[in-house]
């Protein structure tokens, strides 16, 4: 890969991680190219062929990486897991246990249960 093509996805990941753009469930790709000034067309072929991830799964991935550290706290133990999955920008409790359970094995009250009898 090119130097390029690496900054750029360093970039994006960055912005992504920093700044939290999927909090927002409507988050789309062009919204996103906005954001991180990548054109559109640019942004989707670094994503699908660069990092191997269709738009989506890539902002889920990190959804559901802020899910899990909600889910490991103790002290948001009361929080419900739609709480959650709402506050992680998610729209349907069905598409965050599919994208949990892709990223855990687990569904989202099983890794809360183990993560918190460990600790």
């Amino acid at each position: 890969k090119s130097t390029e093509i690496i900054s750029q996805i360093e970039l994006v990941k960055k912005y992504v991680f920093e700044k939290e753009p999927f909090l927002d469930p409507s988050l789309t790709i062009q919204e996103l190219s906005k954001q991180v000034n990548i054109p559109v067309r640019d942004l989707s072929i670094l994503i699908n062929h660069h990092m191997n991830k269709h738009f989506f799964d890539f902002i889920n991935d990190y959804r559901i990486t802020k899910a899990m550290s909600i889910l490991e706290n103790p002290k948001e133990k009361e929080l419900t897991i739609l709480e959650i999955l709402y506050s992680v920008g998610f729209n349907s409790k069905s598409s965050f246990n599919t994208a949990f359970k892709k990223h855990s094995i687990l569904t989202p009250a099983e890794y809360r249960k183990k993560v918190l009898s460990e600790k």
